[in-house]
């Protein structure tokens, strides 16, 4: 006789064999709510279900009672927006029209904001929490597409998710496919991280967008803000200014000025075909690195400009020429705005090659050039700038506009730079969140030529300066963790091992 197979209960069934009736009645109850909130198709519905079965399943596993995990993940925090067809669509920001015309050349501007928990990330949780968050961001809730003069990001009704991280940081994104996100959220061990294509926002609506990721996360955990209203309220209606175009705003200039650059010397080193070929990662007591700027009579901006110069220098072979570093700026410290789309300008800080000798000299020329490049009348010329060339692109069909568009504006913070260093600050969350987090990171997408881009961010006693690499050659981060060390700062250094070129 034929034995009769075993059909085998998946972890789910097991879980509801484990329940009360009430409990039971409950858990029925509450996936008719989930049903009648969403009207994705048949496939994103089933999808959304498992996630929230392995919501379940992970609650359980932390002891956590069916009733209070169903109160976690109720319906209010669905919304309405998994039940409402897309009608909506942005235009770009005047910042964001260039970055999609470079995707040809094999280049993709995406940038990296991580987070890193004490305990180790819970998967099913962290794609809960991207499912709570992402409707209050619904210009992030788009995919790119193609207009017939520019490129806009289209509303995108879709079940979003997260994925482990396994391969390197800040690689190209599939946008060209019909509804593909624009960012990504992954997660490895207690690291979680959204990478984001530049179109959507800059490192300051980013980071909005991962501190409401973050909070929602620990809310699922059972972490609750002692500080209501210090982050976005998930379940509150979208303010038409967080996704606002701010370009509008520039002061009205007489001059309209601050791309045209002559090219700058690049360090050495034979550049990579990987993409980056390695991130490192700087961390310094944020005390220490407050304290060196001061002791040179700096702010700590200036003091590790001067230390990326000095660095550089060793690190080419070059004689003569300038070396400039491009510094982005903030214009919302100009224009307050609560826009979390592309919001900032840049300057270049330049200094000949013969000029850069110890920090004590160059130190009043950078900060000097800082004052001025980075000032509210420069940045207004600039975005006056950004808003005539943008104009003068208007109504040229983008196919022919994305080489004429290349041509005017150069590789952004490519040829023209030797090197980067974005500073997005001090990150602050509200108690007692800030507990269960022991630091973050920003990484730099990598240029087509630059052998280096730099980034630091700041929280609580931890500063991060990271490093993205596009050459084996180890001479500029050797040169640099010396100069700091030298004055006072002990550095631990983490990152990523080389990539096979």
């Amino acid at each position: 006789m034929k034995q009769k197979k075993k059909i085998s209960m998946s972890p789910y069934d097991l879980y509801l064999h484990t329940l009360s009736t009430p409990e039971l009645t409950a858990l029925s109850s509450f996936w008719e709510e989930v049903d009648s909130h969403c009207t994705l198709s048949k496939k994103e519905k089933l999808r959304l279900r498992a996630d929230y079965e392995s919501a379940l399943l992970a609650f359980a596993a932390l002891g956590v009672p069916v009733g209070a995990a169903l109160a976690r993940m109720g319906v209010r925090h669905l919304g309405g927006f998994y039940a409402r067809p897309a009608v909506l669509w942005y235009p770009l920001d005047d910042a964001a029209k260039i970055y999609p015309l470079s995707m040809k050349q094999g280049q993709m501007a995406v940038f990296r904001l991580s987070v890193y928990f004490k305990e180790d990330v819970v998967p099913a949780l962290l794609q809960m929490a991207l499912t709570f968050t992402i409707k209050r961001f619904p210009s992030f809730a788009t995919t790119v597409k193609k207009g017939f003069f520019w490129h806009y990001l289209d509303t995108a009704k879709r079940r979003f998710v997260i994925e482990p991280d396994t391969g390197y940081p800040c690689r190209p994104l599939k946008v060209g496919r019909s509804g593909s996100q624009s960012f990504r959220v992954m997660y490895f061990h207690k690291r979680v991280s959204v990478e984001f294509f530049h179109i959507l926002t800059d490192g300051t609506g980013g980071m909005v967008f991962l501190k409401a990721l973050t909070t929602e996360y620990l809310r699922l955990l059972g972490v609750e803000l002692a500080e209501p209203g210090s982050v976005p309220d998930l379940d509150a209606v979208s303010d038409a200014e967080e996704t606002a175009n701010e370009f509008d705003r520039a002061d009205q200039t007489e001059k309209s000025a601050g791309f045209m650059e002559k090219s700058a010397l690049q360090m050495s080193g034979s550049l990579s075909r990987a993409r980056p070929y390695r991130v490192l990662h700087f961390k310094m007591d944020s005390d220490a690195l407050k304290a060196a700027a001061k002791g040179k009579s700096s702010t700590v901006t200036s003091y590790l400009l001067s230390q990326l110069f000095l660095a550089g220098r060793y690190a080419t072979d070059e004689l003569q020429g300038e070396m400039s570093i491009q510094v982005p700026v903030n214009m919302r410290k100009f224009y307050p705005s609560k826009t979390v789309r592309n919001f900032a300008m840049y300057c270049g800080v330049r200094l000949p090659l013969q000029r850069i000798t110890k920090a004590e000299d160059i130190l009043p020329e950078i900060s000097r050039q800082l004052e001025e490049k980075a000032s509210r009348q420069a940045m207004s010329e600039m975005m006056n700038a950004t808003r005539k060339m943008v104009g003068a692109l208007r109504f040229i069909p983008l196919f022919i506009k994305a080489p004429a568009a290349r041509m005017v504006y150069g590789f952004l913070g490519d040829k023209i730079f030797s090197n980067t260093l974005s500073n997005l600050g001090v990150v602050q969350l509200p108690a007692p969140l800030d507990g269960y987090i022991d630091s973050m990171d920003f990484v730099l997408g990598t240029a087509l030529t630059n052998r280096a881009g730099c980034s630091l961010v700041t929280f609580g006693h931890t500063a991060t300066l990271s490093i993205a690499k596009m050459t084996a050659d180890p001479s500029f981060e050797e040169r640099l963790y010396d100069l700091l060390q030298a004055d006072g700062i002990d550095i631990t250094v983490e990152g990523s091992a080389p990539c096979e070129d």
